[in-house]
């Protein structure tokens, strides 16, 4: 790869790219960030801390923020922030890059039903792809503390680099060639974790919880298995592990969303008021979809939807899931 000013850049300047970004300062002299904010980039810039998303952790003087795509032309590996919605339209505004991207958002298009990869590789077919993805909340990956991820590739000679540019002594990649596993994971528990803050919102106890982890689990494995996944890696980082993360703290901010739903807030005063995105929200009904067309059960992804569409209340979808038919466990 040839020297660039930037070895590594970051395109999204929520909580997420900014900890990113922080982690790629601790290795790298040079780390470019793009942002859509003007106040991000600014506070970036001059203060050296992300008021907005990620207020209280200071930034190296190493990274440098920017609102022009433009500048990340020359950086070596892309760092792909966005959320799910958007990563189409802002790969396509991208200037003309062989970058490999590294894909680390966590969803499924809505319009499409595609992965995040399948959108990446219809709008930029030129450039290699990878999936950062496994069990990370921001500030205690920007704080240094440990972190183990999955780098999912289907190359392993570009999963080896890509490691070597990323990795650290406190944020540790695993590499993959699972690829649609690793995506998966990363998108059904966000609806998952919609639905365990929901339990914890309605004070339904800490057994609700650890069986909503399990049977959720089950609903991931019949899903991923069903569109090419491996059950090794939906029982990994990327899946089991993130899964865990999500659905045991309020500082997963899809839990926070079905907290509130629990506590019997609607869905639409719940996004309205948030500056970050919560991705199962948009997840969940297009999981749903596809899992319908797979003929695919998956009752409490069902539930979630309900509850967010506001059709159904939480005593509602407590019953009928207490009424399903007595059945083997299974998957």
């Amino acid at each position: 790869m040839n020297m660039a000013k930037y070895p590594v850049g970051i395109i999204g300047g929520g909580a997420w790219g900014t900890a990113l970004a922080a982690v790629m300062a601790q290795i790298h002299d040079h780390v470019l960030i793009w942002a859509r904010e003007d106040e991000v980039v600014r506070s970036v810039n001059t203060q050296h801390e992300n008021i907005l998303f990620l207020p209280g952790t200071a930034l190296s003087a190493k990274i440098e923020a920017t609102g022009d795509l433009a500048q990340l032309r020359d950086c070596e590996a892309l760092l792909v922030v966005t959320p799910a919605q958007h990563v189409r339209m802002t790969l396509k505004a991208l200037p003309d890059t062989q970058a490999p991207l590294i894909l680390c958002a966590k969803g499924i298009e809505a319009d499409s039903q595609m992965l995040v990869s399948d959108v990446a590789a219809h709008a930029r077919p030129g450039n290699p792809l990878a999936v950062l993805s496994g069990p990370t909340f921001a500030h205690e990956v920007a704080a240094g503390k440990p972190t183990a991820v999955t780098l999912a590739t289907n190359n392993q000679a570009l999963g080896s680099v890509l490691m070597r540019q990323i990795a650290t002594p406190t944020f540790r990649p695993y590499w993959s060639d699972d690829v649609v596993g690793a995506e998966i994971g990363g998108a059904v528990k966000n609806v998952l974790a919609i639905a365990c803050g929901v339990v914890d919102g309605a004070g339904l106890g800490l057994n609700a919880r650890a069986a909503l982890i399990a049977r959720g689990f089950a609903e991931m494995q019949r899903y991923g298995l069903a569109r090419g996944a491996r059950g090794e890696t939906l029982a990994g980082l990327s899946g089991l592990g993130d899964l865990v993360l999500t659905c045991s703290s309020e500082n997963s901010r899809n839990f926070s969303l079905g907290r509130g739903l629990g506590q019997g807030r609607s869905a639409n005063d719940l996004l309205a008021d948030r500056k970050t995105v919560a991705e199962g929200a948009f997840t969940a009904p297009v999981l749903l979809k596809s899992a319908v067309a797979l003929n695919i059960e998956m009752p409490i992804v069902s539930a979630v939807c309900a509850l967010l569409a506001g059709t159904a209340t939480v005593e509602t979808v407590v019953t009928n899931l207490l009424a399903r038919p007595l059945r083997p466990e299974s998957w």
